[in-house]
């Protein structure tokens, strides 16, 4: 860290504690060549997730709009929102994660069916109704079908 005094190379740490609630570090540093002291602050650098959207445009990820989603597929059942707060955590930390930095929303997507079908099923079923766009029954029964041919087989 360069000095801002005499714009010195070496310095040592001599404090450190945690800032902004700990999503910074403030570290008060001496420098070596003409032991005056100053402070600095260390925080993670992080790249935004950017989710590619049906249409072509690019936005960034929100996570409240995941969870909101996800809740709303939950609305009077037996979920916990600690539940579906785990589920959108281990969803983010995968994006943030992969390499990619745009993201599409249909993976996205189906990483939060695949979290709901583990959690709640009729959350997934609506979920997925919302999601897949069911044009008709037909393509609605046909998602049932295959939710109940892969419980059969558990």
């Amino acid at each position: 860290m360069k000095c801002p005094y005499c714009s010195g190379d070496e310095s040592k740490v001599v404090d450190s504690r945690p800032a902004d609630d700990g999503e910074r570090i403030r570290r008060r540093r001496e420098c070596l060549s003409c032991q005056k002291r100053f402070t600095t602050y260390e925080a993670v650098e992080t790249i935004p997730v950017m989710v590619l959207k049906k249409d072509g445009s690019i936005e960034a990820f929100y996570r409240d709009k995941l969870l909101n989603s996800m809740l709303r597929a939950c609305e009077k059942r037996q979920v916990s929102l600690s539940e579906v707060e785990k589920a959108v955590d281990e969803i983010e930390m995968s994006l943030q994660n992969s390499m990619e930095r745009e993201i599409p929303t249909t993976y996205i997507g189906e990483l939060a069916m695949e979290k709901l079908k583990s959690i709640d099923e009729p959350a997934y079923i609506r979920f997925a109704s919302v999601y897949r766009q069911f044009k008709d029954i037909n393509s609605f029964m046909d998602e049932l079908r295959l939710l109940l041919e892969k419980n059969s087989k558990n």
